[in-house]
């Protein structure tokens, strides 16, 4: 490429040291007035052969004046060098245009300049470096940044379109399902609350809005209600505002199913809970377990459920159950029950403390119990959040005026556990009350306590406790037709409650198809002086609902030979009324807080395989002022 304003090498660096390569134009002795081409126009430097103007006057005056034509500028200068964006001043040239005046001839070689390839002008090696300039590496400190650059460029790529999705899919948080106070939320499969107050199903017919109370007489409103119409709702956490199923080995009972959310769905108008002899998780069946926790509670009312139980009434084996549980436990979450479960007691006294003994003393806690486990009443660990917890320790509260705290729990009443005898092979329902601490012999006070009101078809259960809970329970013969290989008919099971003491008028009320079975007074669980204890309220903590199908060898026998798999409970229906004077729903309701010490704790009440509170979740027991120094 021709270069326009030529300058020599000495004037341009005038002043300065300059090495040049040794073949280089610039190192040349070129002066100002001597043409970078020869006449011939072959690039290169001059020949010797020919003459020069400088030294030979005669050979300057023959130099011819060049050819017009091949002018492009009409300033006359020593400088053979013509420029060829200088516009002529030859009127000829312009012919009355303007693009005319910068017209160049198409021939390159006339236009005066070293325009050809071939030529080499001075500064050339500046920007046409060639190989023999250095030493031809390309591992240069400049490539390898260039290369570096790519790389790095090229990683961000692939960590952007293909890194990014993987590790937000590997490590996604899990989904919480609490709804706004506890009371749920919205679904996929179309199962929604009404309203943001309301928790009734619009499936449920008008004439289902109230109850009647067993105990006073009074229509009862109803305040939730889920009538399974939605067809093929699912259950796994997130899936459902009201219901959440479980993925766990329920190993507190020794069960022989996983329960899995893959055995609930709803059909045909009904809840289908399916049990079946498919390996899964190293087990032989797979059942399913479902509640309510911490999405909708109640405390106190009237909750009924519409159920076909499983299998026949002849065949024995089953564990089929509705039951409710205290918030502050989660079914199947070991850790979140160890402490809790099955305590109902507000007092500071001996009832709290492991094994519900101090210094060896009651005499009956050490004598008067489960003969299997050497006379001892109790193995409990003692009442976790008891009311005789330090001050400043952790606590959901509340608080007594006196600065101590209410002893809180996860109480049990079940509304039935469905069995059927070994002997007059005859099905039948367990429906009971869970307690600690204990009475001496598990005897609580039946006498003047208890109501049964036919007693043709109920009775007291034999069964009274063991070291792990104690029970006041009922027997009743259930409708056998309403199993599933029988006649598949529904029927109505529940309980009506009013939580507190026997200076409350509390007291449960328990369900047996559709017809009231029998009633505990408060009293039934008053104080107890042989185990030196205070007397248990009727739970009042906010309970949540469980529905499961399953079985285990502890709750009874199992005729695996007859047993028809897979077999099926169904529910209708699930309702829930309270008194319109004591309406009390949710799962943090005032009095019983529950939701900051659950969030405050949530790996226990999510992690199944956190069995104990000390030992697995690595926590420690609140101090108990009768034992510990509180200060």
């Amino acid at each position: 490429m021709a270069s326009y304003a030529f300058t020599t090498p000495s004037a341009r660096f005038e002043g300065q040291k300059r090495d040049f390569p040794p073949d280089s134009p610039l190192k040349q002795p070129y002066s100002p007035s001597q043409p970078l081409l020869p006449s011939s126009g072959r690039s290169g430097p001059p020949s010797t052969n020919m003459p020069s103007y400088e030294q030979d006057p005669a050979a300057r005056s023959k130099r011819l004046p060049p050819d017009p034509s091949s002018r492009v500028s009409n300033v006359e200068s020593e400088d053979l060098m013509p420029n060829p964006f200088r516009t002529s001043a030859d009127p000829s040239l312009h012919h009355g245009s303007t693009s005319s005046k910068y017209a160049l001839s198409p021939d390159p070689s006339k236009w005066g300049g070293g325009v050809l390839v071939t030529h080499h002008e001075a500064d050339d090696w500046l920007h046409n470096p060639s190989k023999e300039d250095g030493n031809g590496s390309i591992f240069t400190l400049r490539g390898l940044a260039n290369l570096g650059c790519l790389f790095i460029l090229a990683a961000g790529l692939v960590a952007l379109f293909a890194g990014y999705p993987m590790f937000s899919y590997i490590f996604r948080s899990q989904l919480t399902n609490m709804g706004g106070y506890n009371l749920g939320g919205i679904n996929a499969t179309g199962q929604v609350m009404q309203t943001m107050f309301t928790l009734i199903d619009k499936d449920t017919p008008e004439d289902a809005m109230t109850y009647i109370s067993a105990e006073d007489g009074s229509p009862w409103e109803l305040v939730f209600s889920d009538e399974f119409e939605v067809e093929g709702r699912t259950f796994w956490p997130g899936d459902d505002p009201f219901w959440e199923a479980v993925d766990l080995h329920y190993w507190g009972t020794n069960n022989l199913e996983w329960y899995t959310p893959d055995s609930l769905t709803t059909r045909n108008g009904a809840l289908e809970i399916t049990l079946e002899n498919t390996p899964i998780r190293g087990l032989n069946y797979a059942g399913g377990m479902m509640s309510t926790w911490n999405k909708f509670c109640f405390t106190g009312g009237i909750l009924l459920s519409r159920v076909i139980l499983p299998g026949r009434s002849d065949v024995y084996g089953l564990w089929p159950a509705v039951w409710t549980m205290g918030n502050l436990g989660r079914a199947g979450y070991g850790a979140t029950a160890d402490g809790m479960w099955p305590y109902t007691y507000e007092a500071c006294d001996v009832g709290t403390l492991p094994n519900q003994t101090l210094n060896g003393l009651p005499t009956a806690a050490v004598t008067s119990g489960d003969q299997y486990f050497d006379g001892s009443l109790s193995y409990l660990p003692g009442q976790r959040l008891s009311a005789c917890t330090c001050k400043g320790e952790e606590h959901p509260g509340p608080i007594n005026r006196d600065g101590t705290f209410v002893g809180r729990s996860a109480p049990e009443i079940d509304v039935l556990e469905a069995q059927v005898g070994v002997e007059d092979r005859r099905g039948h329902v367990s429906q009971s009350g869970q307690w600690a601490p204990f009475d001496a012999f598990y005897s609580w006070n039946n006498q003047s306590y208890a109501e049964i009101y036919d007693h043709s078809v109920s009775e007291l259960n034999l069964y009274r406790g063991s070291v792990y809970q104690q029970a006041s329970s009922v027997i009743s013969y259930t409708n056998q037709d309403c199993y599933e290989l029988n006649t598949g008919c529904y029927s109505i099971y529940g309980f009506e409650y009013k939580p507190g003491y026997e200076e409350d008028n509390a007291y449960i009320t328990w369900i047996n198809d559709g017809k009231t079975a029998w009633r505990l007074g408060a009293g039934g669980m008053g104080a107890n002086p042989l185990t030196e204890i205070a007397a248990r309220p009727v739970p009042k903590e906010p309970m949540y609902i469980i529905l499961n199908l399953g079985l285990s060898e502890n709750f009874g026998e199992v005729d695996f030979e007859n047993l028809v798999f897979p077999t099926k409970m169904y529910v209708d229906w699930v309702r829930v009324y309270q008194h319109p004077d004591r309406i009390n729903v949710g799962c943090d309701p005032d009095g019983f807080p529950t939701s900051n010490y659950i969030n405050h704790h949530m790996e226990a009440y999510t992690n199944p395989n956190l069995t104990t509170w000390v030992d697995d979740y690595g926590q420690q027991m609140p101090r108990n002022r009768l034992i510990d120094d509180c200060e």
